[in-house]
């Protein structure tokens, strides 16, 4: 997305969660807030960020995305289908102007046992890969660019004169 995103001639900045509160948020065009599930979970964090800069969002061009396996799934691939991204917007009062899904990469080898066994038999149930000696790559490049693309096109608002 940042490839996509600096070709178009957009200037990116990428910053960790833990990290954004020392941004000074205010001086960007667009926020693109991007979240992963771990334990069938967004982290909590995540919301109560939303929640804490959603006046300074909702003055900007903004989008939201997840990245999760579930998204793997032809009919659980679209923010309005995906059961984590559904979750996560009815924590929300906050509307982005975008939203999107991304499957994602299932990298079994850099889990821990334990974590590799818990999503093994996920994926079983799911009629996903179990293979836990291999990294299987979900992620739809493709949308992911087309989602990069909309990122940029989204309309900036006219900031207030000082």
């Amino acid at each position: 997305m940042k490839f996509v995103m600096t070709a178009q001639g957009q200037h990116v900045t990428l910053a960790p969660l833990d990290q954004a509160d020392a941004l000074n948020l205010d001086k960007f065009q667009r926020i693109v807030i991007g979240a992963s599930i771990r334990y069938g979970k967004h982290r909590p964090q995540l919301a109560a960020f939303i929640k804490k800069h959603q006046p300074l969002l909702e003055r900007k061009a903004n989008a939201l995305f997840s990245v999760n396996v579930v998204a793997r799934k032809p009919e659980k691939n679209q923010p309005h289908t995906n059961p984590y991204m559904i979750k996560l917007m009815q924590q929300l009062s906050w509307k982005p102007n975008l939203t999107g899904v991304f499957a994602g990469r299932l990298n079994y080898p850099a889990l821990g046992l334990v974590d590799q066994q818990m999503i093994r038999f996920i994926m079983y149930i799911t009629k996903g890969p179990t293979d836990t000696t291999q990294t299987f790559e979900f992620t739809d490049w493709a949308q992911v660019e087309a989602f990069a693309h909309q990122v940029c096109a989204l309309p900036v608002p006219a900031q207030p004169a000082p």
